[in-house]
Order: C-alpha cells, then sequence, then structure tokens
C-alpha cells in the first residue's frame, strides 16, 4: 500500500490574543492534536460549526500557516524541514480555492493575468505559450478564452469562482483544498461548479481537501469525511458509513439538522443545549460534553481518543458503543 500524499501528525495551532487593556493575553487553541491522511485522488471532506477549526488545518497543511505543534509531511517531505525555496517549489503541486473568489482575486489586474502567475513564477512554459494556457484553462472549467482581458467585477459569483479553480489548476497541483468554494453562491451554480471540480478530480486525480458546513455537498463531493468540533475530530470515516450511522453525538446532531424534505426527518431533530464552548476556556474531559445529552461524569474526566468503530471509521467518543447500541 502506497504512502498516503499528505499526512498531518499531532497537528496543533493556537492563537495569543489580548482580552483587553488589563487582563493581558490569552491563548485559543483553534486545532488540537489533528491526524490526518489523504492519499493520491481522494477526495476528503471536513464538515462542522463555524469556528471549529476547519480553515485553520486546512492552511496548516499547505504550510500558509504555521503549526504550534505537530508536523506535515507532504509525498514523504517534512514541510517544516524545507527553506523557502524549496518550499516555494513544492508549492507548485499544493493549491487553495479560497472561500470568497471576489477578494481572492486582484480587482486591478485582468483575470488572465492572474490565471498565469503560477505558469510564470515556476516556468511551467515559455512566455510566448503563455496565452495559450490560460485558453485552455478557461475553457477547461466552462469560460470564454476571450474573457481573459477582464476584469474580476464584470463577471458573476459562479464565473469568478471558476476563475478561482482554474488560477488553482494553473500549476497542474496533486493537492487542492477548497475552502467552502460555493458558499456564496446560490443553487444552480453550486451544483455546476461542484460538478466541474468532480470532473476534474476524475481527469487530473487530484487529492482534495473539501471544506464546508453543507453536508449534502460533502455527502455528494467526498468519499471520506472527518468531523470537526472546537479543533479537534471526533469522527472520520467513509462518508456513506457515516450519514447513513453517524456515531459521534455531535455527528448525530450535525446530520438531523440538515433540512430535508422528509417528515420522519424534520422530526427526528436534535437541538444541542448551550453554547459554543470558548476555545480560550476549553472544557475539561471531552470537548463536546457540555452540550451532549449522554455525558457523564467520566466525560467530564476523561479525554477521549480516536478510536476504531466498525470497518475504516474512527470516533471519539468513551461512550460510542453504548450509544449504537441503544438506539
Amino acid at each position: 500500500m502506497s504512502a498516503p500524499l499528505v499526512r498531518a501528525e499531532k497537528l496543533s495551532r493556537s492563537f495569543r490574543l489580548r482580552q483587553g487593556l488589563f487582563a493581558g493575553k490569552a491563548e485559543m487553541m483553534a486545532v488540537c492534536d489533528v491526524d490526518l491522511a489523504i492519499d493520491r485522488g481522494e477526495a476528503i471532506g471536513v464538515v462542522g460549526e463555524s469556528g471549529c477549526g476547519k480553515t485553520t488545518l486546512g492552511r496548516m497543511l499547505l504550510r500558509l500557516l504555521a503549526p504550534t505543534s505537530g508536523r506535515v509531511m507532504f509525498d514523504g517531505q517534512n514541510l517544516d524541514d524545507l527553506g523557502r525555496l524549496d518550499l516555494r517549489r513544492l508549492r507548485r503541486r499544493m493549491q487553495m480555492i479560497f472561500q470568497d473568489p471576489f477578494a481572492s482575486l486582484d480587482p486591478r489586474r485582468p483575470v488572465g493575468r492572474q490565471i498565469a502567475d503560477g505558469i510564470l513564477i515556476h516556468n511551467l512554459a515559455d512566455r510566448s505559450d503563455i496565452v495559450d494556457r490560460v485558453a485552455e484553462l478557461l475553457k477547461l472549467v466552462g469560460l470564454d478564452p476571450s474573457h481573459a482581458s477582464r476584469l474580476p467585477h464584470e463577471f458573476s459569483g459562479g464565473q469568478r469562482q471558476r476563475i478561482a479553480i482554474a488560477r488553482a489548476l494553473a500549476t497542474r497541483p496533486d493537492f487542492v483544498v477548497a475552502d467552502e468554494p460555493v458558499s456564496s453562491l446560490d443553487v444552480s451554480v453550486q451544483a455546476q461548479v461542484l460538478n466541474l471540480l468532480a470532473d476534474l478530480r476524475a481527469e487530473f486525480g487530484l487529492a482534495l481537501l473539501f471544506i464546508s458546513h453543507d453536508l449534502h455537498v460533502v455527502r455528494h463531493i467526498c468519499e471520506r469525511v472527518v468531523v470537526m468540533y472546537l479543533g479537534c475530530i471526533v469522527e472520520e470515516g467513509k462518508a456513506a458509513d457515516v450519514f447513513r450511522g453517524p456515531a459521534h453525538p455531535y455527528t448525530r446532531a450535525l446530520i438531523a439538522a440538515t433540512p430535508s424534505i422528509r417528515p420522519q426527518a424534520r422530526r427526528n431533530k436534535i437541538v444541542l443545549s448551550g453554547e459554543l464552548p470558548s476555545a480560550i476556556k476549553r472544557p475539561s474531559g471531552c470537548v463536546f460534553r457540555t452540550r451532549c445529552a449522554y455525558a457523564t461524569t467520566t466525560c467530564s474526566e476523561t479525554v477521549p481518543t480516536l478510536s476504531r468503530f466498525g470497518e475504516g471509521r474512527t470516533v471519539a467518543c468513551l461512550r460510542a458503543a453504548e450509544i449504537a447500541a441503544n438506539k
């Protein structure tokens, strides 16, 4: 069995925050001890509430953000061991599609030049061939090559996201992090962009980390899903298995909260009690216990680790087997 393309080992990231003029600084733990492996050509969805650490994790995997502890291995290389020039060369193989295409595109430069930046920086084509490469990329994402001279504001939201995808694919990467790439688009355009990503992944063999809060989208495009809560992975497994029979109480609540046209699903919604805890003052033991209907005293004293739960699935819950047996 070949080694994974991307591997995160005990990855953590904290931020120092100033609480007030006299209160001093506090430490916020955004991602805590995450282990994750992504194979070549695999699509993994990362889901969870806003603020759970999804984007921070994605940025660390690309070394856009340095981890506080832990390491990221890319194709067998430790990113922490690479110098600036070596890391720059490796960046050709890893790209990101940002959530807001209008904010991530330079409003003063034609989109064709922005797509060409990665090609020029990494010397992937002669300057005489750049126009043809940009035209090829625009056609690949379903846009007219003649639009290369236009500015970002001349395009719709869906078209701008296609441009962002073309820019990410310009260097022919092996790994792409897509950070909520369709959350700002209407449903019909979402479907177009998702189908485009699926087609491109199949054609180029891309490994994809798809960050989203929309479970329907993740189920459509990903083979595996990772559920995060307060910076921790609480469940991981094949998307079909997780959505069919969620094992962690938080995953059950997320799936139950997903809009459905089925009356039975609407009746079985799970309402979480309490507020999302602060990442500055994390609960002792299980981070989810303050909102969990199944929490016991043991949950406040013991930190659950990801343990095997059936075939190809791991769950961080001390009572997962008991909860599953009594469903």
